[in-house]
């Protein structure tokens, strides 16, 4: 998933969640989220085409995906939420049916690491998770709430 602040996007769906009271673990929590910061994956596209010597496949995404339930606890902290409602797999089946997508997307585990991508020598601004939500979850409330 590659997460921008922006109106649509995954992440904005994962904020209304918390935002709502909800983005509580999705059972059953241990399943891993592989992600990377907007600011990231246009970086390593840029580092992919000035680097004309790497080919095939390449993994974009952060160094550090982690458990779901890691995941929606600290985009919650980012966001400043004590709680979030937990949501059981046949809950998903009807929010991601109304979402028109599969609940797989969110059920699934996925860990997946850049390794050929650190291995160039590709550094990440945002390799973390905590610091990647709190950036994402400040530029939003500054394009919902500009100054």
């Amino acid at each position: 998933m590659t997460l921008t602040p922006d109106p649509g996007g995954v992440f904005d769906v994962f904020l209304n969640l918390v935002r709502h009271g909800l983005g509580g673990t999705n059972f059953p929590g241990t399943q891993f989220v592989s992600w990377i910061h907007e600011v990231d994956f246009i970086r390593a596209i840029e580092f992919l085409i000035a680097t004309p010597t790497m080919s095939g496949p390449i993994n974009l995404t952060s160094p550090n995906p982690l458990p779901n339930r890691d995941f929606l606890r600290i985009l919650r902290e980012a966001w400043g939420a004590r709680i979030g409602l937990p949501t059981a797999a046949w809950m998903l089946e009807i929010g991601t049916f109304l979402m028109r997508t599969e609940s797989e997307l969110v059920l699934k585990s996925r860990q997946v690491v850049p390794c050929r991508l650190l291995a160039a020598g590709f550094q990440f601004t945002y390799p973390d998770w905590p610091s990647a939500a709190r950036d994402l979850v400040a530029r939003w409330r500054q394009q919902k709430f500009p100054l």
